[in-house]
């Protein structure tokens, strides 16, 4: 079960969602979550959809996809001079991907004093019989006493256009799926892994999305959320397989993080397990080069 420990940890921010100087900015932003997500929708674009919000550009991440840390987010944001509390048009939107709706909306609970944290994983309600590479949001629910998986990225317009009814604020864990629970379906022989990544690309669907989500969902549950193009350690490459060794300690992760309430758990294999730990640089698959983990 949930301790109040691990509700405490979950409250606090990371090395990569403290808002730093922009504490008191973040924390204008609404406490009920339908609100904030609502928030968090009129400040970021994913740059794959501009067309959505009736952008004309080519679909593409730019400089600012590449920002980790909620500092340097927020830092941008603000940097026009307007409140996080103040809607953007979708044209002066911080332009990025579902990962940074989920940390802008995790670090605005933890600084609301509710427990949160990242999830990386699958989505299912985009396309049919796709598993798509995603992240959302695993917030506590102190009334029912759960952890409930929320898409702080699907708004009404998103909504809208998807082939199945959902209810973003509280998914289905069918509907997202986290690393962990895909690689034990993987295991078992219930998912193919050329239904999982980018439907829009599925030729290079496969095994390595799989392996690298589960390996990112963990990192994340230890407070290192980092980007969904970021490489390092044991991660596998397009084309890549898994070994009996790599593979036994996979299955070990996952009969932690596939149950929100042993994921905590796996904060100590991860201290435990070096190759696991994200280093000071990473590699950046997208732009194809070794960068800091958090930039100066």
């Amino acid at each position: 079960m949930t301790d109040q420990d691990t509700l405490a940890h979950y409250t606090r921010p990371g090395r990569l969602t403290g808002a730093g100087a922009h504490h008191d900015a973040l924390r204008a932003l609404p406490a009920d979550v339908p609100a904030l997500f609502e928030a968090v929708q009129g400040l970021v674009i994913h740059e794959y959809l501009p067309d959505l919000y009736g952008l004309d550009r080519e679909p593409g991440y730019t400089e600012t996809a590449h920002l980790r840390s909620v500092e340097h987010i927020l830092g941008r944001l603000l940097a026009d001079g307007r409140p996080l509390t103040e809607r953007r048009e979708p044209a002066d939107r911080f332009g990025g991907c579902c990962c940074h709706f989920t940390v802008i909306a995790v670090a605005a609970l933890r600084a609301h004093g509710v427990p949160a944290r990242a999830r990386c994983g699958f989505a299912t309600y985009f396309q049919p019989d796709w598993y798509e590479d995603h992240w959302v949001v695993e917030r506590w629910d102190a009334d029912r006493s759960e952890w409930i998986l929320s898409d702080p990225q699907i708004d009404s317009v998103q909504k809208s256009g998807l082939p199945v009814a959902i209810d973003p604020l509280r998914l289905t864990r069918d509907e997202f799926v986290v690393g962990g629970e895909a690689w034990r379906r993987y295991r078992e022989g219930r998912l193919d892994p050329d239904h999982c990544g980018f439907a829009a690309h599925r030729e290079f669907g496969g095994l390595h999305w799989i392996v690298n989500d589960h390996l990112k969902d963990v990192a994340a549950l230890a407070g290192m959320e980092m980007l969904p193009w970021d490489f390092w350690g044991p991660m596998v490459p397009p084309g890549g397989s898994v070994d009996a060794e790599p593979a036994g300690l996979l299955d070990r992760l996952a009969s932690l993080t596939a149950d929100p309430e042993t994921a905590a758990d796996v904060r100590a294999v991860y201290e435990s397990e070096p190759r696991l730990q994200v280093p000071e640089q990473v590699n950046n698959f997208v732009l194809d080069r070794i960068e800091p983990v958090v930039a100066p």
